[in-house]
């Protein structure tokens, strides 16, 4: 695989409401536009957005919301630049070479000697999409199965017919919207915890946020879940600095008879805090932490029992290997996003359809939070290249994949013209 031309676009696309986590917001998503050409004529296009706020909160608060999102940008113009004219077998292969280079590179131009790997990631995320189409080409593939590598082939030998499609519950989303969320059908809520303020503020607003939510959702059922409630998906985002403030959070749910509901708690520390989760009361996450198929064991070690794997968020090559990672650390394995649109859900739901089932779940687990992020997701949908395929859009909470879906891999091998347009010829 030889690269020999590249090409960046940048797309803006407004949020309906800040995006509150982290004790913080942003307020759009920038997508990277990436088209590849090599040197036997083929042509793609891949799409990544980024995600400052994510990736790194030290390098969010200390530029604007734009200053952050140039940064972040600029670290895969870099790569771009670097892998021309270079000869790669696969595109793991491309990530493996360029990686140190960018994520030097990043530290450099953000002033960060601490500067967190996983913001480097998903600056590569378009880069990695676009060069796993080209080795798709190449090697005349025109499914997602056939560009799964022979080594994670069994953990990624599902097919479910459903997958939770998991809504954001961010502590910015109006009640009436969560209610409007829980009628069409939502089974499995992510709540966002790690409210603004220090330690036991941020605790007693957080415990406060899960009382209020659960009093709305206790009240509806799900044939979808193995106990007909509505369950719950906690996500400090690594804003609590003890094991006691999540012990008291936790404790707090078992006091209202919501603790049973809870079937993961992403992220709850700082990376940096190394903590034995093991006699936590709930199966416990890594999420961005994880930077590489090394963090996935340490995190295993310290009683972790479940990895987000992120394809739109830390690229589809390292989605392979932590996939593998976990499954033979018996960790267990769903998709997250990073408020993606269409194209990128697709990227992610080929992931999370091909998982095993989430216990708990009668299908897989996928955090999705388009329309509630989006004032324009109906605007995305109809511009998707499949805008009519009956699972883009979520069924009582899940999208409903048939022999159809896989037959077209969520169409990420389909044209993005609204994206590629925006290049030149």
């Amino acid at each position: 695989m030889r690269i020999t031309e590249t090409q960046l676009e940048i797309q803006r696309e407004p949020f309906a409401r800040p995006f509150a986590f982290k004790g913080s917001a942003f307020h759009e998503k920038w997508n990277m536009v990436v088209r590849l050409r090599d040197d036997q004529g083929n042509e793609t296009v891949g799409l990544g957005g980024l995600a400052v706020l994510w990736s790194d909160a030290a390098v969010f608060s200390a530029h604007t919301e734009v200053g952050g999102n140039l940064l972040q940008a600029s670290i895969l113009e870099f790569a771009l630049q670097k892998i021309r004219d270079r000869d790669y077998p696969d595109p793991p292969s491309m990530l493996c070479d360029i990686l140190p280079q960018a994520f030097a590179y990043g530290r450099s131009i953000t002033g960060n000697d601490q500067l967190r790997l996983t913001f480097v990631r998903i600056a590569l995320v378009a880069l990695d999409n676009a060069a796993w189409l080209l080795f798709a080409k190449q090697s005349g593939v025109s499914t997602f199965d056939g560009i799964i590598p022979p080594w994670v082939e069994e953990p990624l030998s599902h097919r479910q017919e459903a997958v939770a499609v998991v809504p954001t519950v961010s502590y910015t989303l109006p009640m009436n919207e969560l209610e409007d969320i829980l009628h069409a059908g939502a089974y499995v809520l992510k709540i966002k915890l790690g409210h603004p303020g220090d330690q036991p503020e941020m605790v007693a607003k957080d415990k406060e946020w899960l009382t209020r939510i659960h009093d709305l959702a206790k009240g509806h059922r799900s044939s979808m879940t193995d106990t007909g409630n509505i369950l719950y998906y906690l996500d400090a985002n690594g804003r609590y600095s003890e094991k006691s403030g999540m012990s008291e959070l936790l404790n707090h749910a078992d006091r209202i008879g919501a603790l049973d509901r809870v079937i993961l708690v992403e992220e709850p520390f700082d990376e940096s805090v190394q903590i034995d989760v093991g006699d936590l009361p709930a199966r416990i996450a890594a999420d961005e932490s994880v930077h590489s198929i090394e963090d996935v064991h340490v995190r295993a070690e310290q009683g972790y029992g479940a990895l987000a794997i992120k394809p739109s968020g830390k690229t589809m090559s390292l989605a392979f290997e932590m996939v593998k990672a976990g499954s033979d650390l018996g960790m267990e394995c769903f998709v997250a996003d990073n408020g993606c649109v269409p194209l990128l859900v697709e990227w992610n739901k080929n992931i999370a359809a091909r998982l095993p089932a989430f216990p708990g779940l009668k299908g897989g687990l996928m955090e999705s939070n388009g329309p509630e992020n989006y004032a324009t997701w109906d605007r995305l949908l109809s511009e998707y290249p499949l805008p009519t395929a009956n699972w883009l859009r979520p069924i009582d909470g899940a999208f409903r994949l048939d022999e159809s879906y896989y037959a077209a891999s969520g169409g990420i091998y389909e044209s993005p013209t609204s994206y590629s347009a925006l290049l030149r010829a």
